[in-house]
């Protein structure tokens, strides 16, 4: 299937829309339509979506990654919410559920196979720029789709009302090590993989925490998903990492 340029516009026109979907809960909270408690977590996730518009739109090598990762972020939420729901809720929600999940689904396919890299991550001035070859580009862009699925639920979780305390700071400290290492990442920073790496064991140990106290159920899931995919985001560069300690 070709129609590069058609695809390009459709997927970034489903970013545009989440993002205008957020923007419009923002507004509803602040003048008091929606309840102001997740105004800042609404606020940062559409700046997500967003990004991967502008990104898309921009043709930055690392764009159809990321947006990748943002819709499969959109496709797990679905399924998670429809896993978490009652019964009883479950048909009221169900097409609420499926039009999230199914929008994600079409933009994620929309960019995948190796027709849609060629305006992104399939040119070779970046290639050339940064010294990658085909196996380091593979390496990178499985980093930075398991980052760009990861980082909505670590803007969620930190940005979520919370009690303040030690759960606050770690929250926050992961958030700031997730983002600044998915940009270092994309410049081939070697402490962009040990933040993402650092912020994904945060995570993880808030989401034991928080087993602890609330049990099984969403309070775990989101830390325990964005901890998981964000050290997954740290795989692909373990082994180079290593050789080269080895070759020291």
């Amino acid at each position: 299937m070709k129609f590069v340029g058609e695809r390009r516009a459709l997927a970034a026109a489903v970013f545009a829309f989440w993002f205008l979907a957020y923007v419009a809960m923002v507004l509803g909270a602040h003048y008091g339509f929606l309840p102001p408690d997740f105004t800042k977590a609404f606020a940062a996730i559409a700046g997500v979506y967003g990004l991967a518009f502008f990104a898309l739109v921009a043709g930055y090598f690392w764009a159809r990654w990321y947006a990748v990762g943002v819709g499969l972020y959109g496709v797990i939420t679905s399924v998670a919410g429809y896993w978490q729901s009652s019964p009883s809720d479950r048909e009221v929600l169900l097409p609420i559920l499926l039009f999230i999940g199914g929008t994600h689904l079409v933009a994620t396919l929309l960019l995948w196979g190796n027709t849609m890299s060629g305006p992104y991550d399939g040119q070779t001035a970046w290639r050339e720029k940064l010294h990658m070859d085909e196996s380091a580009v593979q390496r990178l862009g499985r980093s930075v789709i398991r980052a760009g699925v990861s980082l909505p639920f670590v803007l969620l979780y930190a940005l979520a009302p919370k009690p303040g305390g030690a759960e606050l700071v770690v929250s926050i400290a992961a958030l700031a090590l997730a983002g600044l290492g998915l940009r270092a990442t994309v410049k081939l920073k070697t402490w962009g993989v040990l933040a993402l790496g650092c912020s994904g064991a945060l995570m993880l140990g808030m989401a034991g925490a928080d087993l602890l106290v609330h049990g099984a159920g969403l309070f775990a899931l989101r830390p325990a998903l964005a901890g998981g995919l964000l050290l997954g985001a740290t795989a692909p560069f373990l082994q180079p990492m290593l050789r080269w300690v080895a070759a020291r």
